[in-house]
């Protein structure tokens, strides 16, 4: 039986989808088309587990947080392998008011060597195709122990893959596997890690590059095929690990970052400013939701915000459509799935908003066993399927009534955000890689 290729287009939310014409049969960068973790795809299994519908499981070179990409017969993963203690060496300093010498409670293996991996796997098989060392070696920062090193998601246009580990670079490899650029430039993290991911817009592979105190926060374009530098733009952002979106607004494309400060949109393609608004004025982590003419920043810690922003050429005074303080977690990001705002606390605790206008359709909606969530949620075929650590994907009907359809149990830890293809689902645990669907 062939498969179903979705027209995906805009997604019907003003998404804009950059580069070649993105299909539903591709995943090619963080929470898929457009970023928003949304499948057109309707012939997808709603049903697994260890011996149901695995069409493949293969075991990963290290560990990760990255979520799996997908285009045509390639799956694309990140991850790395912590090696021992370096005599004499430790993460950069960090500046936090006049102390020089600050470290994090959270922040550890800084003083370690590690190996980052880029992997692709054969689509159908679960085959590893090629597995390359991007770097190895002492790292410049330090990560947070709850966190990786393998953090960002890669992105793909079918032709060149483009992996990023913040201070430890950004690596672009073609099809075969040949690294054809890199570029490295340490920054300081607070000893936490990277969390954004890159984003790729026409000829240009961008990154969101927000540091310590701001002092040297920027947004930076690459050249995709040369990886020379295309703009940089400065940001008065103190350190962020949101990734940016694309939207479609007033004839233009614009590039949405969140920060804790502000939010700002950039024009891609220049990198220049085009507005600011109030930021999330908390750690600003998730990735930024767009529908219904809206663009929608979320943020959990330490405190709790949700707002919708019109984008465009907008009168400063009618930026804020509308704004909510309840329902977000810490690291997940959130999810707009059709008519719907779907807001995740870090156990699972979901409310339901409707997107147009913030009006509350549920909340305290609960999932059925006590767990934690370290993974964003995606929406396909009418469910939201949220996985938490234990591996349990709760498939959650879309819809403005809570009802939890079933669980689904991989039985090894979750720490990453799905991935769908032709009609298949990648869930990368802590040391494999599962296709979910028929063999």
């Amino acid at each position: 039986m062939s498969r179903p290729r979705v027209w995906f287009g805009l997604l019907a939310i003003s998404i804009l989808c950059t580069g070649p014409l993105i299909t539903a049969a591709n995943w090619p960068q963080w929470r898929g088309p457009g970023g928003q973790g949304i499948s057109a795809e309707t012939a997808l299994p709603i049903e697994w587990g260890p011996a149901t519908n695995v069409a493949w499981k293969t075991a990963l070179p290290g560990t990760g947080m990255s979520s799996p990409i997908v285009w045509g017969n390639r799956v694309y993963v990140t991850s790395v392998i912590e090696g021992d203690v370096i005599a004499g060496h430790r993460a950069v300093k960090h500046r936090m008011e006049k102390d020089e010498d600050w470290i994090h409670p959270d922040s550890v293996a800084g003083d370690r060597r590690h190996t980052f991996k880029v992997v692709a796997l054969d689509a159908a098989t679960g085959k590893i195709e090629w597995d390359r060392t991007a770097y190895e070696g002492p790292v410049y920062d330090a990560r947070h122990r709850r966190s990786s090193f393998a953090g960002p998601t890669p992105v793909t246009d079918g032709k060149m893959v483009y992996a990023y580990f913040g201070p430890e670079g950004l690596y672009a490899y073609d099809a075969s596997g040949t690294l054809r650029w890199t570029v490295r430039e340490p920054f300081r993290l607070l000893g936490l890690g990277t969390g954004t991911s890159p984003v790729l817009y026409e000829n240009l592979v961008i990154v969101q590059r927000d540091e310590d105190n701001g002092e040297e926060s920027v947004i930076v374009a690459y050249d995709k095929t040369t990886g020379k530098e295309a703009w940089r733009t400065r940001r008065p952002i103190e350190i962020s690990w949101s990734t940016p979106v694309l939207v479609q607004a007033s004839g233009r494309i614009e590039l949405v970052t969140v920060g804790s400060e502000r939010i700002i949109a950039y024009d891609p393609s220049t990198g220049r400013e085009l507005w600011q608004t109030k930021g999330v004025a908390s750690n600003a982590i998730h990735t930024p939701l767009a529908g219904h003419g809206l663009v929608i920043a979320t943020a959990g810690y330490p405190e709790k915000r949700v707002i919708a922003l019109r984008p465009g050429a907008v009168a400063e005074d009618q930026r804020v459509a509308w704004q909510f303080a309840r329902g977000t977690g810490y690291v997940i990001s959130n999810l707009l799935y059709g008519d719907y705002l779907y807001l995740f606390a870090d156990n699972g605790i979901v409310t339901c908003l409707d997107a147009k206008t913030g009006a509350v359709k549920y909340e305290g909606g609960r999932v059925p066993k006590p767990a934690k969530f370290m993974g964003s949620p995606v929406g396909f075929a009418g469910y939201v399927a949220l996985t938490s650590e234990d591996g349990d994907t709760f498939m959650l009907k879309a819809g403005p009534v809570h009802e939890i359809a079933r669980t689904n149990s991989l039985e090894e830890p979750v720490y990453s955000s799905p991935a769908i293809a032709n009609g298949r689902i990648y869930i990368r645990g802590h040391q494999h890689l599962f296709a979910i669907g028929l063999p």
